[in-house]
């Protein structure tokens, strides 16, 4: 795979290559639909929002500008599903009734609110998934001795040293691998996971 310095957020702003549209949709879809399940939202609804979700991604996309604020596209993201959230109860006739179903609502709020623990959760959830899926993507791009190394420093919290010695290599052979994927890691994060 031939790298280049854009980001995939300014690939897709500039070029519209339909592999990176793939990407991207292969990144966000499965966190954006488990999100809004694990939030009360039924397979066929969460599945039809995110659908919504993305389409409106790919139609705004070229007039997001990232104010290089740590979150941007996160929380611009968020927004999106806020609003395709609000139009899809509205399109549906959703009216809370007494019984306690207006909890939807209210999470809804929480989440509009950047400040929520709610908001919060967004963004860890976001970081978390979108680094897991961009880590599964490039591991194929390395040799299996480089991955263990980073895998042994970086997710198994061994030392640079207990790595080397369970792997029978150099502790500059561990820094080395983990060095080279944090850069691609970092590479293919840029716009996504900000660092705050």
């Amino acid at each position: 795979m031939e790298l280049t310095s854009a980001s995939l957020l300014e690939r897709l702003r500039d070029q519209a290559d339909p592999a990176d549209w793939q990407r991207l949709t292969a990144i966000y879809r499965p966190w954006l639909v488990g999100w809004l399940r694990r939030h009360g939202m039924g397979d066929a609804d969460a599945e039809d929002l995110v659908q919504d979700i993305l389409v409106v991604v790919l139609r705004e996309l070229p007039f997001f500008q990232h104010n290089r604020k740590a979150g941007a596209f996160r929380a611009w993201l968020r927004t999106i599903a806020v609003h395709r959230l609000r139009d899809a109860l509205r399109a549906r006739g959703y009216r809370p009734t007494a019984t306690g179903d207006s909890a939807f609502l209210d999470q809804l709020e929480q989440l509009e609110d950047p400040a929520s623990v709610l908001s919060k959760q967004w963004e860890l959830e976001h970081d978390r998934h979108i680094v897991g899926r961009l880590l599964a993507m490039i591991e194929p791009d390395f040799q299996p001795a480089t991955w263990q190394a980073f895998r042994g420093v970086m997710l198994d919290g061994l030392t640079p040293r207990e790595t080397a010695t369970a792997l029978g290599i150099s502790v500059n052979a561990v820094l080395l691998a983990k060095s080279r994927i944090l850069a691609r890691l970092r590479q293919e994060a840029r716009g996504l996971v900000e660092e705050d």
